[in-house]
């Protein structure tokens, strides 16, 4: 027998922390390699961890609406396999494990009061906590995340040179420490307190870094789109019954954007610290909205994909994100995000950088207007603002014009006689 540890896994390239919404298994179940141990929150979606290892439950060391970091131990198990030595047990780690049933519940409540997790060591760093005046609610008296975010909030924290019961009044904002008074907001007759919950604490958290490391610059083109809208409403009918879900327009732009970026690399890249990676694979984020809940799942290698492969990848990865069913592969590793916020009728917007990428596209509504024509005459024509949101570190205006362009060319050229969606 061997005791291994099941930890909280990456669910996201950007993602460093998950919440625990719900356990799946307790101590004393028998499990089978894959079963579903948990479900887990983040900003980006909602999953389920899987068991690395059949065996029985020994210990459950995360609670349900804990938030732990990435690599943290949530729960136990005993396996059938022989401790070769490799990894060790969850007490020969000097990890967080106890036995809640024996007379040393004191004892074993003060020693993991003094064993914190990373997570929870950096944000007290960040925050400047006194780790020593905070009562756990952990298992043990363990200090977790949820707790130091409780004093955050009530702009309670204790500092190092003020004794306990003796607060420390000060507010931190959810990015990087940035300390500011507390602002007193009357609350009238009528007015709705609305929680903040974890998911749009952590989205707040993930828009003030991306504005507060990467110095955004903005361009727009717009683009006549005529000949794309009749050939998709001349084929859409027919294509929704022959292959069972809808050709959107989106599925262009995707294509068109995911073209571009196979011509434009430069594009593709993320900021690195002391280099910039220009990424290999074209993997396509894009935003889609659940009720209240905005996901980000990835089209892997959209430039090989057809319009039709990307249409259905779509409509796959959207039913998916609005009924809680992402993987967490759904969500990796994208390296360019597509934004089609057309759909809520905007005209033009400016999009925050998805963090590490160097740049957005929002791909704005369809609209008729009337435009002037090369000959001089003036014609209705159906017409598109692409809004790009780029890092400046990584991107200049030149190749970035150069992409635009270069979408808009795609995009003017689409119609019956040249354009395939297979």
């Amino acid at each position: 027998m061997a005791v291994k540890n099941i930890t909280m896994p990456q669910l996201g390239e950007s993602v460093t922390e998950g919440t625990i919404s719900k356990w799946l298994v307790g101590p004393g179940d028998e499990v089978k390699k894959y079963d579903p141990l948990a479900e887990v929150l983040t900003d980006k979606v909602n999953a389920e961890i899987p068991s690395s290892f059949s065996g029985t439950i020994k210990e459950i060391i995360a609670q349900e609406d804990e938030t732990l970091a990435v690599g943290e131990i949530i729960c136990t198990i005993d396996t059938q396999e022989t401790d070769s030595g490799e990894e060790p047990s969850v007490k020969d780690e000097g990890e967080i494990a106890f036995d809640a049933r024996t007379d040393q519940d004191d004892k074993m409540k003060n020693r993991n009061k003094a064993r914190y997790s990373p997570a929870v060591v950096r944000m007290a760093q960040e925050y400047d906590i006194d780790l020593g005046q905070v009562d756990g609610t952990g298992l043990g008296g363990r200090i977790t995340r949820k707790d130091l975010q409780k004093l955050i909030n009530a702009g309670k924290i204790p500092a190092k040179d003020e004794p306990s019961g003796q607060p420390k009044q000060k507010v931190v904002s959810a990015s990087h420490g940035i300390a500011f008074q507390p602002v007193q907001i009357p609350v009238l007759p009528g007015d709705t307190e609305i929680p903040i919950t974890n998911i749009r604490r952590t989205i707040a958290a993930n828009m003030v870094r991306s504005k507060q490391e990467i110095p955004h610059a903005w361009m727009m083109v717009e683009v006549d789109v005529t000949g794309l809208v009749q050939f998709r409403n001349s084929i859409k009918d027919e294509f929704k019954l022959k292959e069972g879900f809808n050709l959107t327009y989106f599925a262009f732009f995707v294509k068109a954007v995911a073209q571009a970026l196979r011509e434009y690399p430069m594009i593709n890249s993320v900021w690195a610290g002391d280099k910039i990676i220009q990424k290999k694979d074209i993997n396509l984020s894009i935003a889609v909205a659940s009720e209240d809940v905005l996901y980000v799942p990835v089209i892997k290698n959209a430039d090989e994909q057809s319009i039709k492969g990307i249409a259905k990848e779509i409509a796959g990865l959207a039913n998916k994100a609005r009924n809680g069913r992402l993987r967490t592969d759904d969500i990796q590793g994208g390296t360019f995000t597509v934004n089609n916020t057309g759909s809520f009728g905007s005209v033009q917007s400016m999009g925050i950088i998805n963090h590490p990428q160097a740049a957005i596209l929002q791909i704005e509504s369809i609209v008729k207007r009337p435009v002037i024509l090369k000959n001089g005459g003036i014609a209705a024509r159906d017409m598109v603002n692409l809004c790009l949101s780029m890092d400046h570190r990584v991107l200049d205006g030149l190749v970035c014009g150069n992409f635009l362009k270069r979408i808009k060319e795609i995009l003017e050229n689409i119609s019956k006689e040249n354009t395939s969606v297979y």
